[in-house]
């Protein structure tokens, strides 16, 4: 690397680093305390090595985004996008491996010694404490990326070095202040999409940092152009992320004097800063990139120096106390100690509509998946394209209703109440695809994301990709699908993961993924208009569906008639005085009968349609090439029955003349 490269990302951690001492001075993150002080070294060794993490992890996940989306495989400056993640994941490890170590000397008030004593504890922190096994596993995540980076190179393999890296940060999600019990859940995932988008936007303007020496000034071009989009959505991310975590911890504008509510407001106008520098980025300064003028190293290094300051203010706030103190109940209720939230109103169809638990992560999937796809359509209109109308109001109410079950009502009762959650399932897995998919939204993307043609993969690419490879090809099999679809219903409420997803936020998020993505998969198998490797005839099609309506029957029955909870610990251990746990378990099983069965038979219509449909296309198409051809095929047809039948009368004759022959 030239000396104007390493200037420029050596402003990074230099003021990342400065601000921190400041903000931890400012905010009293690393004051002694009163009895049983870990030393200085753990007091701001901690916050340090919280903030290298960050950093660390920002140069891993940016630099594989940018490899896989941005540069083309075969470029020099692809192999050195991936070289830069692996140093990364190797300075995530150290600092992870820091970090668990400087939390142990916080958390249990221990200096350094070289005893057996300060051995033994350490061990029983990392392995037997919920703190310290996350710092183990993000350790050991980052330890295995750093060889994974070094050793794959293959673009496809990279993803899932990508998603093994965005695991790691899970663990760092569940650190810091989470606001009280019972934002336990909105504060972890707030913490989480920060972070990512956060990682996607710093790491990738550092590994643009360290490629650039080997891109030409027409490749820098496009290399900043693909990024500044990507950047966009991340500021979206980061700045809705952040507002909702602020909004938790300060709660109001009452609290914005304090050291904690000080430090988010200059936290706040680094992140202003960061938008007004991308602004620029995008409207004027691209075009200009490629002349590599001072003024372009000048303005990056701006915007490094912005993310520093905002890294090293977001390490300092995890160490400074909040002004808002959460209240702990002195006789918690049995829903308190389940899920740290007091149980919600009696449930009414008025409930379900007014009451609301929202979701940050589904908030901003439907809000980027309403967005993209009229996007997509307007581009059409505007290229004098037409688009069916129906597919995007089909698109428009299957978002609309993701967006309901996850933030509204049915989310808000489902961790209280069996039913309410088996309601939820049969939206996500059963209305929602049958919303979604006839609105054909691959096919839409093929149609408007524009073609690479410098052997790099864009979403078009990636889509086209995932869409012709033999794993998707046998996962939208309709019998793979029908199997995937319905046999999980077993797998998942006989097995501890029905457990997991209830009581786990993680697990939650899996579960909804889940359900939507195998409900989505086996609508697209049967009806499905976007491509698909494999397209099985209408009659098994049917057949398929007919089984499967019976075999989600038969599960509805079999908890309809349960006598026993499946969850007695959970849902029959909330409190309730007026809901039976186990009524409400049959009423489940009745959701799961009678209304899940209602889109099932609404998917057996349309494929009846598109049945007759495909016949009535197959019969104008053989009427048009009649037509054009006279009907060649039907005469030929007759003229081949004309030479069999006269081939049969003379075979007969024959047969009849030789005896006569023999009589004469």
């Amino acid at each position: 690397m030239n000396r104007r490269v390493l200037v420029s990302i050596a402003a990074l951690p230099a003021l990342a680093f400065l601000s921190l001492l400041i903000a931890l001075a400012f905010g009293g993150g690393a004051e002694p305390q009163l009895i049983l002080d870990p030393g200085p070294a753990a007091r701001y060794g901690l916050p340090a090595a919280k903030m290298l993490v960050n950093i660390a992890s920002a140069v891993t996940i940016g630099s594989l985004i940018l490899a896989l989306l941005v540069l083309p495989a075969r470029s020099p400056a692809y192999g050195r996008a991936v070289d830069v993640a692996a140093v990364g994941s190797t300075i995530w490890a150290l600092a992870a491996g820091a970090t668990g170590f400087f939390s142990f000397m916080v958390a249990f008030n221990q200096t350094f010694t070289l005893d057996a004593s300060f051995g033994s504890a350490l061990s029983m922190y990392l392995t037997g404490t919920e703190l310290g096994q996350a710092w183990l596993a993000a350790t050991l995540i980052a330890a295995g990326l750093s060889v994974l980076c070094f050793a794959i190179r293959n673009q496809t393999a990279l993803v899932l070095v990508l998603i093994l890296a965005v695991a790691g940060l899970i663990p760092m999600s569940t650190q810091g202040h989470q606001g009280g019990t019972a934002d336990h859940d909105p504060a972890s995932m707030a913490i989480f999409i920060h972070v990512l988008a956060a990682c996607i936007w710093l790491g990738g303007l550092v590994a643009i940092f360290a490629i650039k020496p080997t891109l030409t000034s027409t490749e820098i071009v496009t290399v900043l152009r693909r990024y500044s989009t990507i950047a966009l959505l991340c500021f979206v991310a980061v700045a809705t992320s952040g507002y909702l975590s602020a909004q938790i911890r300060v709660e109001d504008l009452a609290n914005i004097g304090s050291a904690y509510g000080v430090l988010v407001v200059v936290k706040v106008a680094a992140l202003i800063g960061l938008g007004i520098i991308g602004a620029y980025w995008r409207r004027a300064a691209i075009a200009r990139a490629g002349e590599n003028g001072p003024w372009f190293w000048a303005i990056a290094a701006g915007e490094l120096a912005f993310m520093g300051l905002a890294s090293g203010v977001a390490a300092a706030l995890a160490r400074t106390s909040t002004p808002v103190v959460p209240e702990i109940p002195a006789r918690p209720t049995p829903s308190e100690l389940l899920t740290g939230n007091l149980l919600p109103p009696i449930p009414s169809f008025t409930n379900y509509i007014a009451l609301w638990n929202f979701d940050l992560l589904w908030i901003l999937i439907c809000g980027f998946a309403l967005f993209f796809y009229l996007a997509g359509v307007n581009r059409l209109k505007r290229r004098g394209d037409a688009w069916p109308v129906h597919r995007t109001v089909l698109w428009i109410a299957g978002i609309a209703a993701l967006f309901y079950v996850t933030n509204g009502g049915v989310n808000l009762y489902g961790k209280f109440l069996f039913s309410s959650h088996m309601l939820g399932h049969m939206a996500l897995g059963m209305l929602v695809p049958l919303l979604l998919v006839p609105a054909a939204p691959i096919t839409l993307a093929l149609r408007t994301i524009e073609r690479r043609t410098d052997s790099s993969r864009g979403p078009r690419e990636w889509i086209m990709l995932v869409v012709h490879s033999r794993v998707f090809g046998f996962f939208t099999r309709p019998v793979v699908a029908a199997v995937l679809f319905a046999g999980s219903l077993w797998v998942f409420y006989y097995t501890p993961l029905f457990q997991w997803a209830v009581s786990n936020h993680v697990g939650h998020q899996w579960m909804v993924a889940h359900f939507l993505l195998t409900g989505y998969l086996f609508v697209q198998s049967v009806i499905g208009i976007d491509p698909s490797p494999v397209r099985a005839p209408y009659p098994v099609r049917l057949l398929i569906l007919l089984a499967t309506m019976a075999f989600h029957a038969f599960f509805g029955l079999a908890l309809l008639s349960r006598t026993t909870l499946l969850l007695p610990d959970w849902y029959g251990a909330m409190g309730w005085e007026s809901v039976d746990p186990l009524a409400d378990q049959q009423v489940a099983g009745g959701i799961a009968w009678s209304i899940g069965e209602i889109p099932t038979v609404i998917l057996a219509i349309a494929v009846v349609y598109l049945w007759s449909r495909s016949d009535t296309r197959e019969s104008k198409r053989y009427d048009r090439q009649a037509d054009r051809d006279q009907d060649a095929e039907l005469e030929e047809y007759n003229r081949m029955l004309s030479a069999r039948a006269a081939a049969q009368v003379i075979g007969r004759n024959g047969a009849i003349s030789a005896p006569e022959k023999e009589k004469s």
